[in-house]
């Protein structure tokens, strides 16, 4: 086991347990135990119990976007103070100052990125997981709290023909419909990369409303705008079916909570 598989090895446990134990509840409630459906719900209970643990994350993200939305008439002074001058004093100047201010504020630029960087081994734990279950069924193998049969089962599992551990770049397993797999991989691409838009798009008008569109914050929100749903996009074609559900369930979250935390003036 190389360096990054030993650090991602507790968040696949972690996250195969959630899920296994999700899923054995609701088999025990009486949804049956292969059933793709089940699974599929195990994996969107992944995503609340994960997201319900960050809000007070999430409510220290909000926070910050609006302390950095007070701080941006002070930055754009700054700027207009050195603007012109692209000597190595006064650059250094320039960034001493502007730390200044985000210690003033109790923020940063960085800050609001948190929970989705928080986000980010549990997703890539999910995708490892996921990703191994058609080897790890074939060799008789367990992943992470996943017994073999558990694995073999989910394996197999399908919902509307699409099989949960195919991907529109590695192809479908067999007995999976192919044009299933496509339609539903593309139908959830456009949904989380959509969503993701959505709440990048409200964040920016929230900022336009307090007239802070100028500053290092507003070209970083332009950025993230059409970056992010580009990453997401063309990332889309190489997850599983599985992670596609995860990610895009997550955005939908993001959405919708940014909505309800911050919904403007």
């Amino acid at each position: 086991m190389n360096f990054g598989a030993a650090l991602l090895f507790p968040f696949q446990w972690l996250v195969s347990a959630i899920m296994v134990g999700l899923h054995d509840g609701l088999s025990s409630l009486g949804m049956p135990a292969s059933s793709g459906w089940t699974w599929t719900l195990s994996i969107i209970g992944l995503v609340l119990v994960i997201r319900a643990a960050l809000i007070p994350v999430s409510l220290r993200q909000i926070k910050a976007q609006r302390r950095m939305r007070q701080l941006q008439p002070d930055l754009k002074k700054l700027q207009d103070k050195y603007r012109g001058r692209t000597d190595a004093l006064s650059g250094q100047a320039m960034a001493q100052e502007q730390m200044a201010l985000y210690k003033k504020h109790g923020t940063n630029p960085f800050s609001a990125c948190l929970p989705l960087l928080i986000q980010v081994p549990f997703f890539l734990a999910l995708f490892t997981v996921l990703s191994g279950i058609p080897t790890a069924a074939d060799s008789g193998k367990a992943i992470g709290a996943m017994s073999h049969e558990q694995v073999a089962q989910f394996g197999e599992s399908s919902i509307f023909g699409a099989p949960l551990a195919a991907s529109v770049l590695h192809g479908t397993p067999p007995g999976g419909n192919v044009v299933a797999v496509w339609i539903l991989s593309m139908v959830m691409i456009l949904a989380m990369t959509a969503s993701q838009f959505i709440t990048q798009r409200h964040i920016m008008a929230r900022n336009m409303a307090a007239g802070t569109v100028a500053g290092p914050a507003a070209r970083q929100q332009r950025v993230l705008l059409y970056s992010l749903p580009a990453v997401f996009g063309a990332g889309g074609i190489i997850f599983p079916i599985g992670v596609l559900i995860y990610w895009t369930t997550t955005n939908l979250w993001t959405m919708v909570q940014q909505f309800v935390l911050d919904p403007g003036p």
